[in-house]
């Protein structure tokens, strides 16, 4: 896709922070990190979000992500890391090439990801059921 920024850096049309590379996925840096090293990692053909994604390259990218994520412990001295993917406008998706983020953390560094909230009775169990079958359907 030629518009697609992502695209464009995976070519090597757009210059950027490459960390690590192999033949099908790229992982270079957020030019807009939470903080530094927070590295993105990309498959280098264009698929849109997660549900588009072959699934030998997504285990390919989780491969990639651990070892970014050790990097960042390793090289930045990382007390831990987030691994995270948006997929679509509601979700915060705003480049619409997969991309996995890999974010280092700190103790302390204030970030704070899930606001989090409770079922009411016996929703639980009904939103459960309604995602088995989905998964039935699919």
């Amino acid at each position: 896709m030629h518009d697609c920024i992502f695209c464009r850096i995976a070519a090597g049309k757009l210059p950027a922070a490459r960390v690590l590379e192999t033949p099908t996925v790229l992982a270079f840096l957020d030019i807009a990190p939470v903080h530094y090293g927070h590295t993105l990692v990309i498959p280098k053909v264009h698929y849109p979000n997660l549900l588009e994604l072959p699934d030998e390259l997504w285990k390919e990218m989780g491969q990639v992500c651990r070892r970014v994520a050790r990097s960042v412990q390793l090289g930045l001295k990382a007390q831990g890391f987030n691994i995270g993917m948006n997929n679509f406008e509601a979700a915060g998706q705003e480049v619409f090439h997969a991309h996995v983020h890999v974010i280092p953390r700190y103790l302390g560094d204030g970030l704070k990801l899930f606001p989090q909230g409770n079922y009411q009775p016996g929703e639980m169990d009904n939103t459960a059921a309604q995602l088995r079958r989905a998964l039935e359907e699919d």
